[in-house]
């Protein structure tokens, strides 16, 4: 298991170090202190998740977090000081996997990565190896490789769970709570924007624009059309 960590702060990148050491001692960390380096590592080492802090010196961590997913569906999860809605959404809208505010728990962190990579690596194998979603979309479950019209689409492992769990119940609405609690394994408040956030990325993707295979209905859920 390789962990990556982007952060200008190197007590943070020691600290982490040591909770990681303790904690999940089988865990190799890799660290970088600029965006630029930061993109290089990720792509040298090819770690299985990501720590990425927002404020860089050189470049934001938005930035590099765009530039990751044009290279790699690897999870991210965002550290950042600010704590506005806004910079929240960007950040999932940048492709990041979870969002956590500075200062945190280190334990709490270690936490929160066991949870995305559980969320990433928790897709069921058992239907068949490929199915054809609807007459755009195919889904290989094996591989986990999806094709929108014939061409290979690149889906963050939150994307994927979405689509999966959208594709196991086509043609019928997946509720707000459902997907809050499959997919990203907390209770559903009340609030929509997240899925919405991801929802978007995925039509966008899948070249869903405007939308004919994922329906909103409205106050409800979403629904994969067959």
């Amino acid at each position: 298991m390789k962990v990556a960590i982007v952060d200008d702060e190197k007590s943070i990148i020691d600290a982490v170090n040591v909770a990681f050491e303790f904690r999940w001692p089988e865990v190799k960390l890799v660290a970088a202190q600029t965006g630029r380096e930061g993109i290089d590592l990720i792509k040298r080492e090819r770690p299985d998740i990501v720590i990425l802090d927002i404020n860089l010196p050189d470049i934001s961590g938005f930035n590099v977090l765009k530039e990751v997913r044009e290279f790699s569906s690897v999870p991210v999860i965002v550290l950042s000081v600010r704590s506005d809605d806004a910079d929240v959404l960007r950040g999932l809208e940048a492709g990041a996997d979870d969002y956590i505010i500075k200062p945190f728990n280190y334990l709490t962190l270690l936490a929160r990565v066991k949870a995305v990579l559980r969320r990433s690596e928790s897709i069921s194998l058992r239907e068949r190896r490929d199915a054809t979603v609807s007459p755009r979309l195919k889904i290989d479950f094996i591989n986990q490789r999806v094709t929108a019209d014939d061409q290979p689409v690149r889906l963050t492992p939150v994307e994927y769970r979405l689509l999966v769990l959208l594709a196991r119940n086509k043609n019928k609405v997946v509720s707000y709570r459902r997907i809050m609690e499959e997919i990203w394994e907390s209770a559903f408040e009340g609030k929509t924007e997240n899925i919405r956030v991801y929802v978007t990325r995925l039509r966008k993707k899948l070249g869903d624009v405007p939308p004919s295979m994922i329906l909103n209905e409205h106050g409800a859920g979403y629904m994969l059309k067959g």
